[in-house]
């Protein structure tokens, strides 16, 4: 019964409607197409929102994760065709996807770009808004002051002699020495008052902060695409001429021209190092290495001598060299059976162990009738235990040390397929000298000659270099990038250390003759130390008009004649709501009009 009641009193949809004519309106309006301009629009206020800009920048480090996680072809290109070779069932297809070129591929672009496009359009409208704000006036004093988070009162005797015009006044000199931007307003009318604010440069710091993140990308982006870097290993005598076939290893950037490589050269004349003789836990530890080069800017500029050291690099060509590895080159000389030099020079020992125990491989594709390879190791100071066992007693070059096995056959250098210089592979090549052959292995002091076995020829260890290795590292947007990150910090550090204010002051007459001076702070944002500011201003002005800071807001007593609306403008003007009274009381005023 009840649910039939319901329903006869709830009024039918049309019924509605005719009674409602708001209610039909809304029924029968129409949303207008947004149209092609207003979707282009609705789109780029998305994309310049912070919002956006956020989450672009975690989605551009998101899409970073995959560089680390397959190899690049830009830092080794073999290793990424050894990769698909590996995976033939998703190796062509994390091509595709450009995972092997993640940094320069189209989808990381993209991304990056965006992030670049919506930094500006956050940057842009803000700048523009605070270079406005910047240059109007500060805004109009509030009718009601006691309303502010930070409100205070003064009373100025009337005996004191100073009306409200020179009040107004002396506020504006001590607020500006604060660093306020103030504007008076009816200095000459009966309620002259004046508004200032400070701290404008919080939103510049912002502003700073954002548009270095924007150069920060810039530089970045910029040493990607024209940058370069490689490495080389040096020995002694040798010289580097920074063209691309004098890199052992080399990585350009995306958009690198040989061109850009300007041709100067870097000689090693000679390697020092430094081991710690005194202290019994780090003995024979390198404690100091110094490289002498001779560099030259230019095919045709003088040679300079210069001094090249970890941590010191040296500046050539827009690039900076780094010393980053040192060892040992053995110097041999290796004949073929035919009795030929097929090979003569030093052979850069790769550093394995400690005391500079060292890995040796030498591959010997010119000898006749069979190619050579030996594979060993390199001793500074040879030290041999009671079970045979040789070792390195002291980095330095005591009693130096050659030990290798050598092989025949084919080296598989003639195929075309990239080898690391540090390997050889013996699964192909038929064993000359080994320790568990009868002729055993070879061994050999500076100075001698061993001859191997079938009349495959002799190796000669002709005495020993030092070697260093290189990295050398162009790119253009490394400096810009170190100065916008340092803005940036300037910048963030500004914005959260300076705080934007706003200060009010009114002051007018008592009929008595007094001054009553009335103020109010305001920040943007939260402000913790609003109230100690309060606190300063309220100090600075009873110091200027001589007022004692525990009676300045207190009134003499009201007699008779001070019934009335006089008796409460100066009672208790301390308060919240006496100031209030007081601001009534003269709301016949031209200032009191405007903020009305």
């Amino acid at each position: 019964m009840s649910e039939r009641v319901n329903e006869k009193k709830k009024p039918a949809p049309a019924d509605n409607a005719a009674a409602n004519p708001v209610a039909k309106a809304k029924a029968e309006a129409a949303m207008p197409a947004l149209g092609v301009k207003g979707m282009l629009r609705w789109a780029w206020t998305q994309l310049t929102s912070m919002r956006t800009a956020l989450f672009l920048l975690l989605l551009l480090a998101v899409a970073a994760v995959p560089g680390s996680l397959f190899p690049q072809r830009p830092a080794n290109p073999s290793i990424v065709t050894q990769y698909i070779a590996d995976h033939p069932d998703y190796g062509k297809i994390l091509d595709s996807l450009q995972l092997y070129d993640v940094y320069s591929s189209a989808w990381f672009s993209a991304i990056y770009i965006l992030l670049f496009i919506s930094l500006i359009g956050c940057v842009v409208p803000r700048a523009i808004a605070h270079y406005r704000a910047m240059r109007s006036q500060p805004p109009r004093t509030p009718a009601r002051l006691s309303r502010l988070p930070e409100y205070g009162t003064l009373v100025i005797p009337a005996d004191a002699g100073i009306p409200a015009s020179d009040a107004i006044a002396d506020a504006a000199a001590k607020l500006k020495k604060r660093g306020y931007r103030v504007d008076v307003r009816d200095d000459d009318g009966e309620r002259p008052s004046l508004g200032a604010e400070r701290g404008f440069l919080k939103e510049v710091g912002n502003l700073v902060f954002h548009t270095s993140l924007i150069g920060v990308l810039v530089s970045v982006a910029a040493g990607g695409l024209f940058g370069y870097s490689g490495q080389r290993i040096l020995v002694e005598g040798d010289t580097f001429v920074n063209t691309l076939v004098g890199y052992d290893q080399f990585t350009p950037g995306t958009n690198f021209q040989s061109s850009q490589l300007q041709p100067y050269s870097i000689q090693l004349d000679k390697f020092q190092i430094t081991f710690d003789r005194e202290s019994k836990g780090k003995f024979g530890q390198p404690i100091d290495f110094k490289a002498d080069v001779t560099t030259r800017e230019t095919p045709d500029a003088p040679a300079e001598k210069q001094v090249l050291k970890v941590n010191d690099p040296v500046s050539l060509g827009g690039t900076s060299i780094y010393l980053t590895g040192n060892g040992y080159a053995p110097v041999v000389t290796i004949r073929d059976g035919a009795g030929n030099v097929a090979m003569q020079g030093p052979v850069v020992a790769k550093l394995q162990g400690d005391n500079y125990y060292s890995s040796v491989v030498i591959k010997v594709p010119d000898a006749k009738p069979d190619q050579l390879g030996f594979a060993g190791f390199f001793l500074p100071t040879a030290f041999v235990t009671e079970e045979g066992v040789s070792f390195s007693g002291d980095p330095e070059l005591i009693n130096p040390q050659l030990t290798l096995n050598s092989y025949f056959g084919d080296l598989g250098l003639n195929a075309g397929a990239p080898q690391n210089v540090f390997e050889l592979d013996v699964k192909k090549l038929t064993p000359l000298n080994a320790r568990n052959l009868d002729a055993g292995g070879i061994t050999l002091a500076p100075g001698s000659t061993y001859t191997l076995p079938d009349g495959k020829g002799t190796i000669s260890f002709d005495g020993v270099k030092r070697y260093i290795g290189v990295d050398i590292h162009h790119n253009p947007g490394q400096l810009y990038a170190l100065i916008f990150a340092l803005l940036a910090v300037a910048g963030l550090v500004t914005s959260l250390y300076v705080n934007r204010r706003r200060v009010w002051v009114r002051t007018g007459t008592h009929p008595d003759g007094r001054t009553m001076v009335e103020y109010g702070l305001l920040a943007r944002g939260e402000d913790h130390r609003l109230a100690a500011e309060a606190e300063t201003i309220r100090g600075l002005l009873t110091e200027e008009w001589g007022l004692d800071s525990r009676t300045a807001s207190q009134t003499a007593p009201s007699g008779p004649e001070d019934n009335g609306p006089a008796e409460s403008a100066t009672k208790g003007a301390s308060s919240e709501s006496r100031p209030e009274d007081f601001i009534q009381s003269t709301a016949g005023s031209s200032e009191s009009k405007k903020d009305q």
